[in-house]
């Protein structure tokens, strides 16, 4: 208790893009209401019908946004990493969660009320300024990868899926990529069968473009690995 309460106090460092645009009276409010929770690996945060109440960041860990589809079959609609912004789109339209999201890996969240964000709002136009920008970044991404999930072929699909978590997560010093999926979710970040991932990480083995050790998957050519999600 008291270690996530010293996390509460100094969240303001994570916060830092949104903090500095604060006064004085409404950090302490943001202080005031902000909590931060633990998840575990793979446990719930939210679910698709709940309202929307917390405007939500993640600190540490890696978190998944899914929608469930036809047959229990999950589309992976974003991954999140620290430190990024979620949640929070619902309560702007006035609906309920549209998606779901659980913890990919053990996760440190800070919740803030969306009441006292929009309370903030009410009076800081800055603070409006920096969630429509965060908004439209969002809904470009998401625009872009509906019309790459919908027409490229599946090479170029998993291929945008790599280079998209190699952007979002990073490389180890070996080369590999800093986050270990199931090929169940690779395959659903993917937009594709799991069968149809294992055969093209197979592929892209044998072209000598990535090496794979259980879920971990190296990178031996990037330039190559963007070359076929460009192309589709």
């Amino acid at each position: 208790m008291d270690e996530t309460r010293e996390q509460v106090l100094d969240f303001s460092s994570s916060l830092k893009d949104v903090w500095r645009l604060l006064n004085d009276s409404e950090r302490e409010l943001l202080r005031a209401s902000a909590e931060v929770q633990r998840y575990k690996k793979n446990q719930q945060i939210y679910a698709e019908g709940d309202e929307a109440t917390h405007l939500m960041c993640l600190l540490e860990g890696k978190v998944k946004i899914y929608k469930s589809g036809v047959g229990g079959r999950n589309q992976i609609m974003r991954m999140i990493r620290p430190v990024q912004y979620f949640a929070y789109r619902a309560y702007f339209a006035r609906e309920k969660y549209l998606t779901d999201a659980s913890a990919f890996e053990t996760s440190t969240i800070c919740l803030i009320p969306m009441k006292v964000v929009a309370q903030i709002m009410e009076h800081n136009y800055e603070v409006c300024r920096f969630f429509v920008h965060q908004l439209s970044v969002d809904l470009g991404i998401a625009d872009e990868r509906t019309v790459n999930l919908t027409q490229k072929h599946i090479r170029g699909r998993l291929a945008e899926s790599l280079i998209f978590l190699i952007d979002s997560y990073g490389l180890d010093d070996d080369a590999t990529i800093n986050i270990y999926l199931s090929r169940d979710d690779l395959a659903n970040l993917s937009n594709m069968t799991t069968s149809n991932a294992i055969r093209t990480l197979s592929t892209f083995v044998s072209e000598k473009i990535i090496a794979l050790d259980g879920r971990k998957i190296k990178l031996i050519d990037e330039d190559k690995l963007r070359k076929i999600s460009k192309l589709g």
